[in-house]
């Protein structure tokens, strides 16, 4: 019997500006599909990209809403839930406990954005740098037509991860070949900027008061298992585990997040998103507690 009976996914976006109207013309924005399960059937009911980020959390929180008139949901995005072990205690946020929680609220504190997309991800990288006590990273990058322009935010990358500073790469990412390291904010395919500006919505999602008791992060909050007390469990992907086929007339974002539900859709069927839910790959008892309490972890991992 599947776990879940809708499915989520949402590719996420650091864009500066509002995305073009215009579907066809809307690349690197926000889209997401939401399939659902009815009479044993999976189909895609909600398939659409939002122009902002602020109009992106208002839709997606009102369709959570609605998705659990179905039953449970998984909600995935494309960013990193965490950053790499020692990151917080670097941040004078301690070693022990929901220190994940703690990182997010100072992200999500120190971050500004509009109705347009404007933001201070930059400035708010080059802040964390010098609370890390280093203006050489670990955040780096930037477009080049600022450069020099983020005092403590070098535009090439630093050298000393995992000395002078933090780790450069998470777990998960070690086992995610292709991906991009968290720290870096500029670039094609690249994911830090969307982890700066996705955990603050993510904070404001789970913090919604229609969806607040009864959502969970996984892993942090279920640990790397499904917790079926959640009736919303929001996890990290990376579309990239999944094969996609193009739609003609849609940029690849959008041909994405449609095939990432039918994929997770399918798993679930087969009974493997239990076990992809639990990691899918090996993992020692200090990993686990460092993936459940800090990094985070991509789900599919294993099983893609």
């Amino acid at each position: 019997m599947a776990a879940f009976d809708a499915y989520l996914m949402v590719d996420w976006s650091a864009a500066s500006a509002p995305a073009p109207a215009n579907p066809a013309q809307a690349r690197d924005s926000i889209w997401w599909a939401l399939a659902v399960r009815q009479d044993g059937i999976v189909e895609i009911t909600d398939h659409r990209h939002a122009r902002t980020r602020a109009g992106a959390v208002s839709a997606l929180g009102d369709l959570l809403t609605e998705a659990l008139m179905h039953g449970r949901v998984l909600a995935c995005f494309d960013f990193a839930f965490g950053y790499p072990d020692g990151t917080a205690e670097a941040l004078n946020l301690g070693t022990a406990g929901l220190v994940w929680r703690k990182l997010w609220k100072k992200v999500s504190a120190g971050f500004t954005d509009d109705t347009r997309n404007r933001n201070n991800r930059f400035d708010l990288a080059a802040g964390l740098n010098r609370e890390f006590g280093s203006v050489d990273g670990p955040f780096w990058g930037y477009p080049h037509q600022h450069h020099g322009r983020y005092d403590g935010l070098p535009f090439r990358k630093p050298q000393g991860y995992g000395s002078a500073l933090p780790k450069e790469w998470r777990l998960a990412d070690h086992h995610a070949k292709g991906t991009h390291s968290v720290w870096q904010l500029s670039g094609n395919g690249i994911v830090g900027g969307q982890t700066l500006t996705g955990i603050p919505a993510l904070w404001a999602l789970r913090t919604d008061p229609r969806l607040a008791e009864v959502s969970a992060i996984w892993p942090f909050e279920t640990g790397l298992c499904d917790d079926e007390r959640a009736r919303i469990v929001i996890a990290e992907t990376w579309p990239s585990l999944f094969p996609v086929q193009a739609i003609e007339g849609l940029p690849k974002d959008a041909a994405q997040v449609s095939a990432v539900v039918h994929h997770l859709a399918d798993l679930d069927d087969r009974d493997l998103l239990d076990d992809a839910m639990r990691g899918g790959v090996p993992l020692t008892p200090k990993e686990r507690l460092i993936v459940e309490t800090e990094e985070g972890w991509i789900l599919g991992l294993g099983h893609a």
